[in-house]
């Protein structure tokens, strides 16, 4: 798969080791705060939605938006290092060539994972990640994911990797003699 750095080269590189149903769901089991870089305030982003429904389903969301001073009744605050206390995962809703410098944030607030939302690609911001260790998942959505593997699509088949339309035929009893 083609994709575009952040400094505008092209490379190879697959996604699919970023997008590990384990590391997924380790992920979303182990977090309890996920600091949300790019946070907004506008209830129609896709940000702000996400936000509001890790909110509802028990994670404590730390908006990270250096022009807003609240967001989903939390503080927020300028960059990931002025958060006073710890983060698990940074989730980033910004333009893939702020990544890099957002993954070294990262591990200076000794976060334990980076996840990059859909289309936020970045091989550099993934390598600096995980060579301290953070787990990262790019191109994905953590709602998405939430609701497939936690919340309460799983209850009807979605994380069965197979989806279909199709009925299973009920088994039929030989007819009587």
């Amino acid at each position: 798969m083609t994709n575009i750095t952040s400094t505008g080269e092209t490379v190879d590189f697959s996604l699919a080791p970023y997008q590990d149903v384990r590391v997924i769901q380790q992920i979303l089991n182990a977090a309890r705060t996920v600091a949300v870089v790019g946070l907004s305030p506008n209830v129609l982003r896709p940000s702000h939605f996400i936000g509001f429904y890790l909110q509802r389903h028990g994670y404590r969301v730390v908006p990270i938006n250096p022009r807003e001073r609240e967001i989903l009744g939390e503080t927020s605050y300028p960059t990931l290092s002025d958060v006073p206390f710890p983060v698990d995962v940074v989730d980033v809703f910004r333009q893939p060539d702020a990544v890099p410098g957002i993954a070294r944030d990262a591990v200076a607030v000794h976060a334990k994972a980076l996840w990059l939302q859909f289309g936020v690609i970045s091989l550099e911001g993934a390598t600096i990640a995980q060579s301290a260790g953070l787990d990262v998942v790019m191109d994905d959505c953590m709602k998405v994911e939430h609701a497939r593997y936690i919340g309460r699509m799983h209850w009807l088949g979605f994380n069965t990797e197979r989806i279909t339309a199709r009925r299973s035929s009920p088994r039929r009893e030989p007819a009587p003699a």
